[in-house]
């Protein structure tokens, strides 16, 4: 029987990390819970779950969460804080994890060293990986896989791995202290995002289209956005922690890039052509559910055509309005550029 939610929390019951990536929508969850009040629904699907923070607080609200994302370390992120109910790395597991491990394989010191870390956090990562392999629980090898990557991303300028070399370095912390040190203070914060909310919540890692219609009772949508003034290529912004969540198997390397980007990956959102399509089929293989989705006043297709869309399959389609800067999103081509100020909506179609 679908109930009503009567008391969405205000604050988080438990905080969920300041995150460095593109497009996350952590600055806009008070915005986002505020306008879920009143819906009713038992279940909730984060479909692009991306940074994770979504997700963990529709986790919180005491319904039964899925996530999805069609990257590994989005992915590894929200079996670590959504799926994961209850399990952490023990100190005992951070030892093993940071002990020498002599059948460690070197791939990443041979061929990303200098491009952006150095040669001992490039070290550390290879042995990091080796050691990874040895835990049993797949929930810890996730928790794991999510502090490496937020560890790599914290230590880089605006968490990208779009450049290469001190381009963008300062003096902060983030960028001084090593890979070790990033990757224990990650494993701390993640820690602290594992609770319970008593449900059988479930993260999957694959293409939206994959997952079942009726998969849940509402469904939060945050594709990338197809804009005028960036592309929404999360592969090449993000490839190296892609590339590690896997070490690299199988992969399709570009070497002869400067960066030794993975191939981006075919996805329906991905530019002008076919986005509005996307959308169309989006909206229809979730008609069921309840339709949430968030959206930038600066993409393409525009805020009208996707009420039209939505209509085609839902009686009542409201749109909520907020002012957001995209810090680290897909909106500028430089710092302080008013192309990032934006106008957030929030479709709600039911």
């Amino acid at each position: 029987m679908i109930q009503q939610i009567l008391t969405l929390p205000d604050a988080a019951v438990s905080e969920f990390p300041e995150t460095k990536y593109m497009g996350s929508k952590q600055r806009l969850l008070p915005f986002i819970r505020e306008h879920l009040r009143g819906l009713k629904f038992e279940s909730a699907l984060d479909a692009f779950s991306g940074s994770g923070c979504v997700a963990h607080m529709l986790k919180q609200t005491g319904v039964q969460v899925y996530a999805n994302d069609f990257l590994a370390f989005c992915f590894h992120t929200a079996k670590a804080t959504t799926e994961n109910n209850a399990t952490r790395l023990t100190r005992e597991d951070i030892n093993k994890l940071l002990r020498p491990n002599s059948k460690a394989e070197s791939f990443v010191s041979e061929t990303y060293a200098g491009l952006f870390f150095e040669e001992v956090d490039c070290a550390f990562l290879d042995n990091l990986w080796g050691n990874i392999q040895l835990l049993k629980s797949p929930l810890k090898r996730s928790l794991a896989l999510a502090a490496t990557s937020r560890a790599c991303m914290k230590k880089r300028p605006r968490g990208l791995f779009t450049f290469t070399g001190k381009t963008g370095w300062d003096g902060r912390r983030d960028l001084r202290i090593s890979m070790r040190e990033q990757f224990i203070e990650a494993v701390d914060v993640l820690n602290t995002c594992v609770f319970s909310n008593q449900k059988a919540n479930k993260a999957y890692h694959g293409d939206v289209f994959d997952l079942p219609n009726d998969v849940a009772d509402l469904v939060y949508l945050d594709p990338p956005y197809v804009s005028p003034f960036s592309d929404c290529d999360y592969t090449r912004r993000y490839h190296f922690v892609e590339g590690y969540c896997t070490y690299w198997k199988g992969a399709d390397i570009m070497m002869e890039t400067k960066t030794k980007k993975l191939r981006s990956y075919e996805t329906a959102f991905g530019g002008r052509n076919g986005v509005s399509d996307a959308f169309r089929r989006l909206f229809a293989h979730f008609k069921r559910s309840i339709i949430v989705l968030s959206y930038s006043s600066n993409s393409i297709p525009s805020r009208d055509d996707l009420v039209a869309m939505l209509k085609e399959h839902k009686r009542s389609v409201v749109v909520y309005e907020a002012t957001h800067r995209y810090h680290h999103g897909n909106h500028g081509h430089k710092v302080g550029d008013n192309n990032n100020l934006a106008k957030e909506y929030l479709f709600i179609a039911s």
